[in-house]
């Protein structure tokens, strides 16, 4: 058993600088701030509104800006893992990209696409990759322009998603800080329920999926709610239960940020208060692969080593899943 443990040295991230308002949304679509603020919390999202420009631009701008932050040379980096599930292009990789753009030269990379869970699982990958002791630098990024698939005439969709990347580096710890535990889970029983229909070796393009939207993000709320509050509360409590951690004992949740409802229940089945829960979506939105680690962004001056912390996300497919974490570094 290695005495290695993967610890977050450092964190960083990116959102574009348009905002696109609740009050914005109401001349686009039939809805209002009240109903949008009641349902899911959101006052405002990101949008990336350069055409020319993808998920691959805030990926490179976060990753920029942990490597700053961390003082670490590109060059240094053992692997890149781009979690997304909006990648730039199909086949070409979008973290291959990333890390030549960044000058990662020595690293190899690729993508993990799980849906709003592609972070957390990255979290998991990056772990084993350190505590193989081989790999001494790992940088995971989460990163995702949803705009790019959201239908804005669709007022289901449209209100939940923003744009936004972030980044965290993964490091030996010889402490015992960092990954401690997760439980991770999937089922095949959500794939009609979030999805996205056209595109795939399934449908290809045409014209008629373009004609008919089949390239947009379809969501059965009601159905995709169900499930999240649930699963994500479960695996939540779960993993506090094995590892004999009590509310009093947990420092943060670290929660998906898709609705504030979800997060609420997730919260109270851990018996924790507001104060312990990371919570931005009201700025900007479900940024899907980029909620968890834009958390940590904003949240990190309040981190103390030694925090005991646990992950929790939920994804379309379904996926979703819980890490412990104990942080390895006080603020700056």
């Amino acid at each position: 058993m290695s005495n290695i443990t993967a610890a977050i040295t450092a964190v960083g991230g990116y959102v574009p600088e348009y905002v696109l308002t609740n009050q914005i949304l109401e001349t686009m679509v039939d809805t209002n701030d009240e109903w949008i603020t009641t349902r899911t919390g959101i006052k405002e999202r990101r949008i990336l509104k350069d055409a020319n420009k993808g998920t691959s631009y805030l990926a490179i701008e976060a990753a920029k800006d942990v490597l700053k932050k961390s003082n670490t040379n590109p060059a240094d980096i053992d692997m890149v893992i781009m979690a997304t599930a909006t990648p730039d292009m199909p086949v070409a990789s979008t973290g291959v990209y990333v890390a030549t753009q960044i000058g990662a030269i020595n690293a190899f990379s690729f993508d993990l696409v799980a849906a709003c869970s592609s972070f957390l699982y990255g979290m998991s990958t990056a772990a084993r990759y350190i505590e193989s002791g081989k790999y001494k630098k790992v940088l995971l990024i989460g990163a995702d322009k949803m705009s790019s698939i959201i239908d804005y005439d669709d007022r289901t969709t449209c209100i939940i998603f923003g744009d936004g990347g972030g980044a965290v580096l993964f490091e030996p710890s010889t402490e015992g800080f960092g990954v401690q535990d997760e439980i991770l889970r999937s089922d095949g029983i959500g794939r009609q329920s979030l999805k996205i229909d056209a595109g795939g070796s399934l449908l290809p393009p045409s014209i008629e999926t373009v004609q008919n939207k089949q390239h947009y993000v379809f969501q059965d709320g009601k159905t995709v709610f169900k499930f999240a509050v649930s699963n994500m509360a479960d695996v939540s409590e779960k993993i506090m239960t094995r590892n004999g951690l009590t509310g009093e004992d947990v420092s943060w949740l670290v929660p998906h940020q898709a609705n504030r409802r979800i997060i609420d229940a997730t919260a109270k089945r851990m018996n924790l208060p507001d104060e312990k829960v990371m919570m931005n979506i009201h700025k900007y939105g479900n940024t899907t692969s980029a909620t968890l680690p834009l958390c940590l962004v904003d949240y990190e001056q309040q981190l103390k080593k030694g925090d005991n912390i646990v992950f929790a996300s939920f994804g379309g497919g379904f996926t979703w899943g819980a890490l412990y974490v104990t942080w390895a570094y006080d603020p700056s």
